[in-house]
């Protein structure tokens, strides 16, 4: 079995891009389950019913959310709608929303889960790695292959994690940060890690917002908008394949797909 994981999906651009190649891109790949984060698609921060059913009808299975999660006014009073979407799992049992989902696929049932960092991050949360090691002790009697995403700023965190978790879990992947890592691996216990998969949307950016307005507030200080950029839009993310006998990954790569390509 082949899953792909795309990382944060930004704005229109990121979502018109997954509506236009995203099913053709599953099948030249022989990809039998796609995960995508999507906490930026409204908009560039945040998320709708209405987007994430865009999304999911563009092809991806399931969708996971990160520290942006209630940015758009009313999420709050959908999610619970939503039975392909996850929040945080170490929010406060309070939030509304899945804390895992299921997914099943030929036989193979993956349970999937994100955990938001501590490290200069805002929402305050349960220690990440507590509540990974609750979830994983929860999920493991319910699924053959458990990903975990951790959704955090400092790489360092995000590594730390995917030791942690090594031999436990079959994926541990990074987002946040929207810069794909160069440390893609199966670590020794397994487990396959990368600390940061990227983001889907406008490359030709600063993480995907327009590259004028942010300059600007580096340069001046001065608040102003920065809009969702347009340049140079396509998908990053990683696909693995999985050993159904030993619950791990079989093999494991970075994805770049963009438009002109």
């Amino acid at each position: 079995m082949k899953i792909l994981i795309l990382g944060d999906i930004v704005g229109r651009p990121g979502r018109s891009f997954l509506k236009t190649h995203l099913k053709n891109y599953k099948s030249v790949h022989g990809i039998d389950c796609i995960i995508a984060n999507g906490e930026n698609a409204a908009g560039g921060a945040g998320i709708t019913a209405k987007t994430a059913n865009e999304i999911l009808g563009s092809g991806v299975d399931a969708i996971t959310l990160g520290d942006h999660v209630w940015d758009q006014m009313n999420f709050n009073r959908e999610i619970d709608d939503l039975e392909r979407v996850c929040r945080p799992a170490n929010l406060p049992d309070s939030n509304p929303g899945r804390d895992r989902l299921f997914l099943e696929q030929d036989g193979l049932k993956i349970g999937i889960f994100t955990v938001l960092g501590r490290t200069f991050m805002g929402p305050k949360v349960d220690c990440p790695f507590q509540t990974a090691t609750r979830l994983v002790e929860e999920m493991e009697s319910e699924s053959d292959f458990v990903i975990v995403e951790m959704h955090a700023e400092t790489t360092s965190e995000k590594e730390a994690m995917g030791w942690y978790l090594d031999g436990k879990v079959g994926l541990v992947f990074g987002t946040h940060t929207h810069v794909p890592t160069a440390d893609g691996r199966i670590l020794k216990g397994g487990t396959a890690y990368q600390s940061d998969i990227g983001m889907t949307g406008p490359r030709e950016s600063v993480l995907g917002r327009d590259i004028d307005a942010c300059l600007g507030r580096f340069i001046d200080g001065m608040p102003r908008k920065c809009p969702v950029a347009q340049g140079d839009v396509g998908m990053q993310g990683c696909l693995l394949e999985i050993n159904e006998k030993t619950g791990f990954a079989k093999s494991f790569e970075r994805i770049e797909f963009r438009e002109n390509e």
